[in-house]
């Protein structure tokens, strides 16, 4: 839209590339390109002409998109100004009129305006016949977006001004104040202090009625006609809060830059740059926020966002991204300073690095507690995060799903977005990894849309999970890739040790040992911004089992010691269940069944059913190898059914495979599709299967880690397949099983 007075940004013509239209939109990063098509309101010749005008660092995503029409797609909106242009004068007025009161906000006023000037609507058949507007029972419905924004355009700003000023006359009551405030800041001919001062108190009020949207157009509006700098500054900063909230990132990221406001800065930058310089700017923010009125008159003020407390949140949320936790108690001193109490996630992560375990669990434990329906979004999405790090994954569940729906409430669409981000861990854990997969590729959409790049990386990385779960490795190898792309070059910690996770995972669940053991290893040892403390503990009970796997459990039984003495202070069911198991992988011999029989006791009482799963596989595994067949072969079987019900086909396989060198029936897989043959018949059931595995290309070191083997016995099991099958070489062995057929 041109704005009535000169736009508060001194103008946002974006500066074409050298070669209009040369670039393709498929060619443009994901959250670009889902960004464009959303700023061109889904029309693909404007997205077309928009990519094909934005610069280098726009098109990868560095510098703000431009938001005004004419910046976008001038081309395109020429041609409807054109088609606009060719309709009679009266027919014209009609269409500004509609517009005006549609774009970009939409007021409700035609109809009043209409009535109180008795305006002629017959002239608006000839934009029926046209084919660029249609009369509705509340007025005109246009073609399209892009024809709206024409007919207000096309017109002079002297008739803009002209229907603005009626339809602020039509507006009456309190109700409709922010709206009459909105038409009377179009139709002004100036800067006017006292129509700032209205517009800012409109903003306000649709603030406080959940509409950003609409406060951040009167915010903005109220700027351009603002006479002080500083109060203009504070306005500005107000406006890029508001179009932060409801999802118009790039258009909050250009206000920001010329409000000078730090705390807003700080939180674009934790969702779309940066997470150690929003940390650093949030903490400025939070001492400007609670510093005293006077000392802070020759600045912009503390941003609209909220009060120190609130930035100070965001900056435990910065932490938590970085993996750099102990900023924590840079943040808690912060918050000391300022008078005020350090939010629970914070104070509990400060407590938790410095080994006050017992204090970080009641910190957090208050936090988990707020998670009652219809409190502040960000206190919720704080309780959710805060169960998550106690393995309550159930009152995480609950907590951040409350925390989408009061952001929505209120219209706070990024956190919405945000809170789904950390559901992803609780429905992973618990057993519902298809819905959780939905929900994050909706998520997904839903970041890339509002700009939220850092966001979209940690659900990729969440998607790479539950590909490894599901054993696709080449998707959860491509997710994982792209989010540690991202994460790497913004510091994202959290993301960056989720995708390694999720790979040391897919090398777990198909019984690459030692590859998961190495990548769990150096997730251990990586810093702030390439790995995460948290993630790292999550992931021990994963590395216990890798490490035990490959006879390498000294650093092992280190990391579970520490992963114990968090348990036992938390009081996690799943988290005791889950230490249990790791110290039966550690214990030799039959010593080993008393841990796995306690690890299935507790698991009884929590809610992380696949982990419970694995736990069986692992304990059924034991069995076998001590001959217990039948005890085995009730835990394999469990295992399986389980496995088969979450969709997770590799770790089924290892079950199958588990019953198999029992000598059980395990059901159909791919293997078993193949016909058997003259000479397959000759081999027993343990044979068969380490036939199958090595004319699938696994090594003797492999197979004996599937089957918790040694190399030698598996060696000695092949000599025999070869000997009865009358073979000499692995190539044969390949070819007789893929022909279907035997000497």
């Amino acid at each position: 839209m041109t704005p009535v007075n000169p736009p508060p940004l001194g103008g946002t013509s974006a500066p074409a590339p050298a070669s209009p239209g040369a670039r393709p939109v498929a060619a443009l990063p994901e959250g670009v390109r889902v960004r464009v098509l959303r700023l061109v309101h889904g029309d693909p010749r404007a997205a077309v002409e928009a990519a094909g005008r934005l610069t280098e660092r726009q098109a990868a995503g560095l510098d703000p998109l431009p938001v005004e029409p004419v910046d976008l797609a001038p081309r395109r909106l020429s041609a409807h100004r054109r088609e606009v242009r060719e309709l009679p004068d009266a027919t014209r007025l009609v269409l500004l009129l509609a517009a005006a009161d549609q774009y970009p906000v939409a007021t409700h006023a035609f109809q009043r305006a209409v009535a109180a000037v008795r305006l002629d609507l017959r002239p608006l058949e000839e934009a029926e016949a046209a084919g660029v507007a249609y009369a509705t029972a509340c007025g005109v419905g246009f073609r399209d977006a892009w024809t709206r924004i024409a007919a207000y355009e096309t017109a002079s700003p002297a008739d803009r001004r002209d229907v603005h000023r009626l339809l602020a006359r039509v507006l009456h009551g309190p109700a409709e104040t922010p709206r009459r405030a909105w038409h009377r800041g179009a139709g002004a001919l100036g800067p006017s202090g006292r129509l700032a001062a209205e517009l800012a108190a409109a903003a306000a009020a649709a603030r406080a009625a959940g509409d950003p949207a609409f406060a951040r157009a009167l915010a903005e509006r109220a700027a351009a006609l603002c006479p002080d700098p500083r109060a203009r500054l504070l306005l500005l900063a107000g406006a890029a809060a508001d179009a932060w909230r409801a999802g118009e990132t790039d258009r909050s990221r250009t206000l920001a830059a010329h409000a000078d406001a730090d705390a807003v800065t700080g939180v674009l930058a934790l969702r779309t740059g940066s997470a150690g310089e929003a940390f650093d700017a949030l903490l400025a923010g939070a001492a400007r926020a609670a510093a005293p009125r006077t000392a802070r008159a020759d600045r912009a003020g503390p941003a609209p966002a909220g009060s120190a407390a609130h930035l100070l949140a965001r900056a435990a949320e910065a932490a938590v991204y970085t993996g750099d936790l102990r900023r924590c108690r840079e943040a808690v001193q912060a918050a000391r300073q300022c008078g005020i109490d350090p939010p629970g996630v914070l104070g509990g992560l400060a407590a938790a690095v410095d080994g006050r375990y017992e204090d970080a669990r009641d910190l957090l434990e208050a936090t988990a507690g707020r998670c009652g329906p219809g409190g502040d979004p960000t206190d919720l999405l704080h309780a959710g995060i805060a169960a998550l790090l106690l393995g309550d994954h159930t009152r995480a569940a609950t907590a951040v799903v409350r925390t989408a729906a009061a952001a929505r409430a209120r219209g706070v669409t990024v956190l919405a977005s945000q809170a789904l981000e950390f559901r992803a861990y609780a429905d992973f854990w618990t057993g519902r990894p298809h819905a959780a997969e939905a929900a994050a590729l909706d998520a997904l959409h839903q970041a890339y849309a509002t700009g939220q790049d850092n966001g979209a990386c940690h659900l990729q990385a969440a998607l790479a999970m539950f590909a490894a779960l599901t054993g696709d490795g080449t998707l959860c190898r491509e997710r994982a890739a792209a989010a540690r792309s991202h994460a790497l070059a913004h510091g994202l910690g959290l993301p960056a040790a989720l995708a390694q996770w999720a790979l040391a995972f897919l090398d777990l669940g198909n019984g690459r040992y030692a590859d998961a053991a190495a990548r769990l290893r150096a997730l251990a040892a990586a810093g702030p911004g390439h790995g995460h403390r948290a993630v790292r503990h999550l992931a021990t009970p994963h590395y216990v089992e890798a490490a035990a796997r490959t006879g390498d459990t000294r650093v092992a039984s280190a990391a579970h010691a520490d992963y114990d003495r968090w348990a036992r202070v938390v009081g996690s069911p799943d988290d005791l269940a889950l230490s249990a198991r790791c110290r039966a992988l550690l214990t030799p011999g039959p010593d080993a069944l008393a841990h796995y029989a306690t690890a299935l006791a507790l698991h009884a009482d929590g809610d992380r059913v696949f982990e419970r799963a694995r736990t069986e596989l692992l304990f059924g595994s034991a069995l076998r190898r001590l001959r217990r067949r039948k005890e085995a072969r009730d835990r394999l079987h469990s295992a399986l059914q389980a496995f088969e019900s979450f969709g997770a086909p590799h770790c089924a396989e290892g079950a199958r495979a588990e019953l198999r060198a029992l000598g059980a029936p395990a059901g159909p897989t791919r293997a078993d599709v193949r016909p058997t043959t003259r000479a397959t018949s000759r081999l027993t059931a343990q044979q068969l299967l380490i036939a199958r595995m090595a004319a699938d290309g696994a090594t003797n070191r492999e197979i004996a880690a599937r089957l918790a083997l040694s190399p030698r016995t598996i060696d000695h099991h092949l000599r025999g397949v070869f000997t009865r099958l009358g073979i000499r070489s692995r190539i044969d062995l390949v070819r007789l099983l893929a022909d279907g057929d035997g000497p």
